[in-house]
């Protein structure tokens, strides 16, 4: 059911629709090395195919899964031996092209920029982490959509009415309803939607796919979510950021994106730990042990009780004050200790356990706290001494670091006051 000319490619018109680069430099056949980027099953290899088929290219197709140098090399070979035979060209394709190690990558790179091959990549992962900046800097990346349901309706129509790739010999009716269930339940993804339709049509018997063949095809059907994949980092990204701008609605429907994509829900809740700490701080402890207790609820309980557990700590959390406040501190501090060296720890401050630490003056002229006014030793230097007192720590103006601001700025006062000798 590919698509034969670009006129019936469906989908990503935003790079290959009317007066865009893309399709204008297939038009002219003014090609160059390409890579797509995007989900599965969005028509990266298909689009590919049709920029050969359109200037007269010899195809040749590898997967970097099951590839390695030695294919690379016998794909140059077959490119060169078209030049010479007819001056025709050859255009390498790469399936999961991240998966090529350094080393794979520049086994192709100089038969591209010789113009032996014209390298088409195609990558489900984000181009900037996994390819080489010598492969990167010589191609261009586009970014490929999932496609939306109406086009996947289409192409649903289109495998119907074909009667010699599809399944048009068989006469088969869908009722729209249905056919709108199994685009959405394809999830953007064309292969998975043709996939369905094969599926449910095995299920059903005479000229009609029937509601309970499609519904059981669709049921369980998980959303993409690519562990470990592009997805993934987006995903957790969205459902951080959400938290982070005080939505609970939206936190909770990446949430339950997440889950019900198939994730660990300890990782989930490991990170909404993380973002107690990083977002939320002293404005409101509280959120920490919110957090802690849902991963722990999940440990000790699993799916489905752990899973609310965490739900309620990803509310609490998105509703609650936030403060960066120990986050800035934390970062702050360790980038001047990565700097500044080691600096010896005060005398005063040392501990003294035995008679020799004593004799060498560890602890001598240290003021417990507890015996101070106010159980505060005003004006006391905690810094090593050949380092400058910095406050790395400014409270927000938000929940509970309300409160410490005002006892920080008292305490403060007491200290001027100590040196100042008032």
């Amino acid at each position: 059911m590919r698509p034969r000319t670009l006129d019936q490619f469906l989908g990503q018109a935003h790079i290959v629709g009317e007066g865009k680069p893309l399709r204008m430099a297939i038009e002219s056949d003014r090609l160059h090395s390409l890579i797509f980027w995007g989900p599965p099953g969005t028509g990266k290899t298909t689009l590919a195919s049709l920029i050969a088929r359109h200037s007269g290219a010899q195809f040749l197709s590898l997967s970097a899964v099951l590839s390695g140098v030695k294919d690379i090399r016998a794909a140059v070979d077959k490119a060169r031996e078209a030049q010479r035979a007819d001056g025709r060209k050859t255009v390498l394709f790469i399936d999961e092209v991240h998966r090529f190690n350094k080393a794979q990558q520049d086994a192709f790179l100089p038969h591209v920029e010789d113009g032996t091959l014209l390298f088409i990549g195609a990558t489900t992962e984000n181009p900037s982490f996994e390819l080489n900046n010598a492969l990167l800097s010589r191609s261009r990346t586009y970014v490929l959509k999932s496609l939306a349901p109406d086009d996947l309706e289409r192409i649903i129509e289109q495998a119907l009415g074909d009667p010699v790739h599809g399944l048009g010999k068989r006469g088969l009716q869908l009722e729209p309803e249905l056919r709108r269930l199994l685009a959405e339940a394809a999830d953007g993804d064309a292969r998975r939607a043709l996939n369905l339709l094969e599926i449910a049509a095995d299920l059903s018997s005479g000229t009609e796919i029937g509601r309970s063949a499609v519904e059981e095809v669709v049921g369980g059907n998980l959303r993409r979510f690519d562990k470990g994949g592009d997805a993934f980092y987006d995903q957790i990204s969205a459902l951080h950021k959400s938290v982070r701008g005080s939505a609970p609605d939206a936190s909770l429907y990446w949430f339950a994106r997440m889950i019900d994509g198939g994730c660990d829900p300890l990782y989930i809740a490991r990170r909404v730990v993380r973002m107690a700490s990083e977002d939320i701080g002293n404005a409101d402890p509280r959120a920490l042990s919110i957090a802690l207790n849902a991963w722990e609820t999940q440990e000790r309980l699993g799916s489905p009780e752990g899973e609310l557990a965490i739900a309620q700590a990803v509310l609490y959390l998105a509703c609650a004050p936030k403060s960066n406040a120990v986050y800035t501190a934390y970062k702050a501090v360790m980038q001047d200790i990565q700097e500044s060296g080691t600096h010896e720890i005060p005398v005063h401050l040392r501990n003294a356990p035995t008679r020799l630490m004593k004799e060498l003056g560890y602890g001598r002229a240290y003021r417990y706290a507890h015996d101070e006014p106010d159980g505060y030793a005003a004006g006391e230097n905690y810094f090593p001494e050949t380092l400058p007192a910095k406050r790395y720590y400014y409270p927000v103006e938000r929940g509970l670091e309300i409160k410490i601001a005002e006892k920080l700025e008292r305490l403060r006062t007491l200290d001027r006051q100590a040196k100042s000798g008032k």
